[in-house]
């Protein structure tokens, strides 16, 4: 049986809030005003909303080739033959793919890890899109791996991680510029810093 806290007048209401809350970022008085909003809308919009959100796990496919999200079994980038596909971006998630492609500094390929190697979080290299990553190298047709991930001790473990794993392949290894301030995750740098990071990157010792 639920059981309303009494903060709220309708039990509805607290349910509502409570998923809203359980997003990234968003606090219960943030939750609360959106559940108001979507009170206030018309009923065929939140109907739209809700249909919109069901949709999402369902129709939403991962790039069978880069691991971004697509609406396809190969994204956009990866289908585009105007891309070099020689050379490979290697990014945490589908957020930073974004923010690389904001710069308009890139015209390569990318190839999304989903996370980095995090002990203290249970994240370990079997986790992650390694694996094939590797085997997208040793196929043939990769002449750089860019190593974009963020700068903490996560992302270094990661990238050293991948370095082994590569040595064998004799590919050239890459890393964003460390001189150009970009934060602790690539999706909040600015776009002019973070394109200059891709533009001036150094090889990986």
């Amino acid at each position: 049986m639920y059981v309303m806290n009494n903060e709220y007048p309708s039990a509805a209401l607290e349910r509502a809030v409570s998923e809203f809350a359980s997003l990234p970022g968003i606090g219960r008085k943030t939750a609360l005003r959106l559940v108001l909003h979507m009170l206030s809308r018309p009923d065929r919009e939140v109907e739209e909303f809700g249909r919109v959100m069901e949709s999402l796990k369902r129709d939403i496919h991962y790039c069978k080739v880069c691991h971004n999200i697509s609406d396809t079994d190969v994204c956009l980038i990866c289908a585009n033959p105007r891309r070099d596909s020689s050379t490979v971006c290697v990014v945490e998630n589908v957020q930073d793919v974004m923010a690389i492609e904001n710069t308009m500094q890139y015209k390569g390929v990318y190839h999304v890890l989903g996370g980095v190697i995090s002990p203290m979080n249970g994240i370990g290299p079997s986790d992650l899109q390694i694996s094939g990553l590797v085997e997208r190298v040793e196929a043939g047709g990769v002449t750089e791996v860019i190593l974009a991930l963020s700068p903490t001790m996560e992302g270094d473990t990661t990238n050293f991680f991948i370095s082994r794993k590569l040595s064998h392949t004799g590919v050239k290894l890459s890393v964003i510029a460390r001189g150009v301030t970009i934060g602790n995750n690539l999706e909040y740098a600015d776009e002019v810093s973070l394109g200059r990071s891709i533009v001036d990157r150094t090889l990986y010792n």
